[in-house]
């Protein structure tokens, strides 16, 4: 049985997320979408909030569980029992950063390896920093994210009131 992890921030998760792990599902006995809970980028959600969302857009797949973690990717994923690490590539940059993240994890763990799928053309512009962005100017998202993901996204940027662009640093390292 080959155990997979799929680790992200999931600040928010979005539909080349729910991409990315469904076709990992496909590929692997099981998957754990990994939210991870101590990224150096601000967060607009809690860890809590990230795992709720991620949880219900993966539920109509069967062999995926949701699971919040703080250390290294490759500890979780050794904990976890995995043998893979699966990514998703959306552009050429995205490669050269996962090129260099799949060494630091080899040189570290060399029995865990790193699988990466190409996104979807559909979602190959999509993050969740153009999400949030989008979002907090008033733009439709609707394609891009879950329903309860637009909702979410909604009351979290109202609960900021007219000041939310003072509160809310949309800066990432990588989604």
């Amino acid at each position: 049985m080959t155990t997979a992890i799929y680790p992200a921030t999931f600040d928010p998760i979005t539909n080349g997320h729910i991409d990315i792990a469904t076709r990992a599902a496909a590929i692997f006995d099981e998957l754990i979408a990994a939210v991870y809970a101590r990224p150096l980028k601000r967060l607009l959600f809690s860890t809590e909030e990230r795992l709720a969302m991620t949880r219900q857009a993966l539920k109509h797949l069967p062999n995926v569980s949701v699971e919040s973690y703080d250390c290294l990717t490759v500890d979780f994923a050794r904990q976890r029992g995995a043998q893979v690490m699966v990514r998703g590539l959306r552009v050429l940059s995205d490669f050269e950063w996962e090129f260099q993240l799949a060494l630091t994890n080899r040189k570290l763990i060399p029995d865990i390896d790193t699988v990466c799928l190409m996104t979807s053309q559909e979602y190959s512009f999509l993050s969740s920093s153009v999400v949030k962005e989008v979002s907090m100017a008033g733009g439709c998202i609707d394609n891009m994210v879950p329903t309860h993901v637009v909702s979410a996204l909604k009351r979290k940027f109202e609960g900021l009131g007219k000041k939310g662009n003072d509160k809310v640093q949309i800066v990432s390292l990588r989604d």
